[in-house]
């Protein structure tokens, strides 16, 4: 087809294949839009193409299906048929899921922030055909605000420097992207490089650092709005474990703000599930959207605080009602499929309820005194509204207010609630309900698949684990791409020596980019989780092909990447670099959660090099640890996890209740990182007569910590104790076991 001409500012000229090309998209975000008047492309070579053509630059556009803000701006502007005229006549326009192209979103945030100063979402940017960021910012108005551009404001300045400016936008861009090269190179980490030790100090002095951006009445860190901070309560939880002279200080950190979590309004006090975060510092005010990345981490983070034992400021039996109603509203709410044949866990639920047409902010979780009264009657309204703090004013709007005590019950307090919730419960699922976004995205199910295999083993709930390996196997049929030798077609890596994992799935397909970093580590730290609780050896062996898949994939002349040639604009972007961002956000960076994965992998199978590997990408710790641990949760976690050993458990001899007693005490410990392996029969069963966890039943080799582990000679079994794979004299009974713990953990202090 020849070159377009060049727009003509005045005219909104239909230019060849010029529509909006969302409606054949699986994202539901993207499908959100499909409808709009401008003339959206998905993030492709076409796109970028047909704006070469043009010559005219690309405006790209990144959200979520949840996303509040998102749909404000969709209905504000999208929606509008004079903007979109505009937008359509001088630029194209890409929509943009960040939930499926995270590597997109990474790149693009990072030239937003260092635009404008801010991030989130509706992200707005402005891209050379080349796929280089000049311009950028978030949600822009309709109308001017105070600081705030309208959007049309907005569109007519970057077309004037467009045409008016050309070589200075472009040199601009040129000069952002080799920043974001710079950037970069700053946070390298090579593989191949002999790892220097890890300085212990370094987590004493992160929770001192932590403990000056706690806010201690409020519960979290720093002031709103106040997002849930499930990585750096894992390393809180972990360091607490380990005595030292901050580990009292850690524990008390993470225990106030698991507690103000649990009793506020971020957390559903009627189905379970939290919210992605609160607008108020006393999470009063929640942005409604749950998303499954935050629940499943916030799942295992109350299940690993009830390993502690708890205190008095968040009793075990509290947070395990949390973590039960957390795990039931996960597979009640996300379980994607029929009961037949169950798949994977979708990604969301929206922060919008449209009721009669219009979106309103968490219309499906707000109560009024009126609507208490008229589900509960007058007497239990009026006590509820008291105590669940619904007054006559709306903490959220006019709708209402969300439920939520704010502090711990009282007995008597605890038996109305318990009484009435039920009765909320239906008088809530009468309302219109928030849309689910029905992509399964592997890495998050990884997440949830290691959260409900432990919360179904401390909670004594094996069907939370049989969930769990459904998931599992649902990643495996669905996501996984066996290795087919070189030759072999898949979308993002055309030779396969290994499998390939694929990011996303729709509706059973897998479609769209092979994983990144985060999937692979996700999916494998899931598998070996759920390892260690079934003892089923293919869950190890699909996370040691994650493993070598990840290693193969993503390692390139010796540096870790969190993506590999998945898009030539974003390359092009991060200056022709590969990327890799240490840092969390709302799930670990792709890289701390790969070296807890190289850490556990290493544990079970005595490789020196993986345990090297882990310990090259925790030489980023040291200038985080102390400067901004925040954000480096996972990767703390994963040094006390180092510090401590791991500790690597192997429970021998015959299936039985003395073998049970034994694996169940293991799982329940504190330990930091601990890997565990249980000798199971070649036949086993798949579950046990008397209800206990699933064994296993297929005939994989063993898995290297439990070779030569043999039971007593009584043949009763023993747990092997071992640190580098050098282990003490086995031990036969649970009180043994845990005065030998607790001497392992005290040594590791």
């Amino acid at each position: 087809m020849p070159a377009p001409e060049p727009a003509d500012p005045g005219t909104t000229r239909e230019w060849p294949g010029a529509s909006n090309a969302l409606g054949s998209e699986p994202s539901a975000y993207l499908r959100q839009h499909a409808h709009n008047p401008v003339h959206w492309h998905p993030f492709g070579d076409e796109a970028f193409a047909f704006a070469a053509a043009r010559d005219v630059p690309v405006f790209l556009s990144i959200g979520y299906a949840a996303c509040h803000w998102c749909h404000v701006m969709a209905h504000e502007s999208f929606e509008d048929q004079d903007t979109a005229d505009y937008l359509n006549a001088r630029f194209v326009a890409i929509k943009v899921d960040r939930e499926e192209r995270p590597d997109v979103d990474s790149i693009y945030m990072a030239a937003t922030q260092a635009i404008s100063g801010e991030g989130g979402w509706p992200m707005s940017v402005f891209l050379t055909p080349e796929g280089l960021a000049f311009h950028a910012g978030t949600y822009f108005p309709p109308t001017p605000q105070p600081g705030r551009p309208s959007f049309r404001q907005v569109l007519e300045a970057v077309h004037e420097a467009w045409l008016e400016r050309r070589d200075a936008v472009e040199q601009n861009a040129r000069r952002l992207a080799v920043g974001m090269a710079d950037a970069q190179l700053a946070t390298a980490v090579f593989l191949d490089r002999t790892p220097e030790s890890l300085d212990r100090g370094l987590l004493s002095e992160a929770v001192r650092v932590l403990a000056r951006s706690e806010d201690p009445d409020g519960g979290g860190f720093g002031r709103a709005p106040k997002f849930p901070p499930s990585a750096v309560l894992e390393f809180l939880i972990r360091h607490a474990a380990v005595p030292s002279e901050t580990s009292d200080a850690a524990r008390d950190m993470a225990g106030r703000t698991l507690a103000a979590m649990a009793r506020s309004a971020l957390c559903d006090q009627l189905d379970g599930g939290f919210a992605r975060y609160s607008v108020t510092a006393d999470w009063s005010v929640p942005h409604f959207e749950k998303m499954l990345y935050d629940n499943a981490q916030l799942l295992r983070v109350y299940v690993h605080w009830m390993r502690l034992q708890g205190d008095e400021v968040l009793p075990a039996g509290e947070a395990a009602s949390v973590a039960s109603r957390m795990a039931d509203w996960m597979l009640d709410s996300l379980r994607v499929g029929d009961p037949a044949t169950p798949g994977g866990l979708a990604s969301s639920l929206d922060a919008d309820t449209v009721v009669d047409g219009a979106h309103y902010e968490g219309a499906s979780y707000l109560w009024t005194p009126a609507s208490l009264e008229a589900a509960l009657g007058p007497g239990d309204g009026a006590a509820v509204g008291r105590l669940m703090n619904v007054g006559p004013s709306g903490r959220v709007s006019e709708l209402g207010s969300p439920l939520h005590p704010g502090r711990r019950l009282s007995g008597e307090e605890s038996r109305l609630w318990e009484r009435v919730r039920p009765v909320l419960r239906r008088a809530r699922s009468a309302r219109p309900q928030p849309a689910r976004d029905d992509k399964v995205v592997a890495g998050w199910n990884g997440l949830a698949i290691a959260a409900l295999a432990e919360a179904g083993a401390i909670l004594d709930r094996p069907e939370l684990v049989t969930a769990a390996e459904s998931v599992a196997e649902y990643l495996v049929r669905v996501h996984w791409v066996p290795a087919s030798g070189p030759g072999a077609s898949v979308p993002g890596a055309p030779t396969q020596a290994a499998g390939v994992l694929v990011r996303a799935s729709h509706e059973g397909v897998a479609r769209g980019i092979s994983g990144l970093l985060e999937d692979y580590a996700f999916c494998a730290e899931g598998f070996l989780a759920l390892y260690a609780v079934t003892g089923r050896r293919r869950w190890y062996r699909f996370a040691e092909e994650l493993v070598a898949g990840a290693c193969a994939r993503f390692v390139v002349d010796g540096r870790l990447s969190d993506s590999v040639g998945e898009s030539a604009q974003v390359f092009n972007a991060q200056g022709q670099h590969v990327g890799l961002d240490p840092f969390d956000n709302a799930a670990p960076s792709g890289a701390a959660a790969f070296a807890g994965v190289l850490l556990s992998y290493a544990a079970y199978s005595g490789s020196h090099e993986h345990r090297a590997m882990a310990s090259n990408i925790l030489s980023l710790l040291p200038p985080m640890a102390a400067r901004a641990p925040r954000v480096a949760g996972w990767l703390l976690a994963t040094a006390q996890a180092a510090v401590a050993g791991p500790i690597e458990a192997a429970v021998s001899g015959p299936r039985g209740p003395k073998q049970r007693e034994l694996h169940r005490a293991l799982l329940a410990s504190p330990s930091p990182g601990m890997v565990v392996a249980v000798q199971i029969d070649e036949a086993g069963e798949t579950a046990d007569d008397d209800g206990a966890l699933p064994g296993a039943r297929a005939a994989e080799p063993e898995v290297p910590l439990l070779e030569a582990r043999t039971a007593a000679a009584d043949g009763s079994p023993q747990v092997y104790l071992c640190r580098g794979m050098v282990c003490d004299l086995p031990l036969g009974s649970v009180g043994e076991l845990a005065k030998r713990l607790d001497a392992m953990t005290e040594a590791a202090g």
